[in-house]
């Protein structure tokens, strides 16, 4: 008996040590991979515009990626948590979730017009009130071609520049108590948490002293705007060529303001992925936004230019706003 526990032993012994000398128990990466993203617009098109690259997502990193449009950035950001999804493109407060709930990593931020901010801009179908200055044709380009749209309070561009906000918000200061106001869904840096602390900051509630509504998407806020449906509206900057209605938007809705610069959206992983993996999607989706054909899909899926490395300080700046507030994450 004696012997037979000295061979179990030594044998138990020459096991752990080889354990300990092949290093740590690494988990193993998914066989395949879902990216996630959730529609500013039409959830349908979304759903077709995304297949270009993850085909080319599914060749560049030898693995099937299939896309999934999510019905909310907190269930995209949920299903990044539990490992559903591996990839989600996300806004900043998306990113801000991801990073502090669901332990993922940014890896990317997009790039418009050479600029890794955006902003908030109001609008309007009353310029006689909320515009100091005549509106000027400001034109934007949408699908190839230049599209008339009216900007004042010197928030007018040029189609491919950006201007930094804030611009024109004193205007905000003609809003009367209970002014119908257009906002996007909740959860949207543009389309309500930065345009509510503006409001906040001009000493306005905007949970009792306006009469908010929400449109859900960016497009619908500029289309309630249009039909009248609300005086004052907020979306992306320019959320206008991307509105598909029977009403004029390029007569009737006038940009008259805009925001503070907010960090642009980005692409974060999951933390679950290995090193190695993380920086292959990393380089696939910057291979791909350098080519032309990519360019063009990732400026229909959202607008994006490029990408840039991620600067993580700036997400500061929507923790701050929530925090102002009392927004929970």
């Amino acid at each position: 008996m004696h012997r037979d526990r000295t061979l179990w032993l030594l044998s138990t012994m020459a096991l752990v040590a080889t354990v300990l000398a092949s290093g740590p128990v690494v988990a193993r990466d998914p066989e395949q991979l879902e990216i996630g993203f959730v529609p500013s617009l039409e959830a349908r098109a979304l759903a077709e515009d995304i297949l270009p690259l993850t085909d080319y997502l599914s060749e560049a990193l030898a693995m099937p990626v299939k896309g999934k449009v999510a019905s909310s950035y907190p269930a995209l950001v949920t299903a990044l948590q539990i490992g559903q999804t591996h990839i989600g493109a996300l806004p900043p407060l998306g990113m801000v979730q991801a990073v502090d709930v669901a332990d993922a990593e940014v890896i990317l931020q997009s790039v418009r017009f050479g600029s890794p901010t955006y902003h908030t801009q109001f609008f309007t179908n009353a310029p006689d009130k909320y515009c100091a200055d005549e509106p000027v044709v400001n034109e934007r380009r949408e699908a190839g071609e230049m599209l008339p749209f009216l900007n004042c309070n010197g928030t007018d561009r040029p189609f491919d520049g950006a201007l930094v906000g804030p611009i024109g918000l004193d205007a905000l200061q003609k809003m009367g108590r209970d002014t119908t106001v257009a906002f996007t869904r909740p959860g949207s840096s543009s389309g309500y948490i930065f345009p509510a602390t503006v409001f906040a900051n001009q000493g306005i509630d905007p949970k009792t002293d306006l009469d908010a509504i929400f449109t859900d998407e960016h497009d619908r806020s500029v289309i309630a705007v249009c039909m009248a449906e609300a005086e004052v509206g907020v979306s992306y900057d320019d959320a206008r060529p991307d509105t598909t209605t029977e009403c004029d938007v390029s007569a009737s809705v006038v940009v008259f303001a805009y925001g503070p610069e907010i960090p642009n959206d980005g692409i974060a992983v999951s933390g679950d992925l290995s090193d190695s993996l993380r920086d292959r999607i990393k380089k696939a989706l910057l291979d791909y936004a350098a080519t032309e054909d990519g360019a063009a899909v990732l400026d229909t899926i959202y607008n994006i230019n490029a990408f840039a490395d991620p600067d993580l300080e700036s997400l500061q700046i929507v923790r701050d706003a929530v925090e102002k507030l009392g927004y929970g994450q």
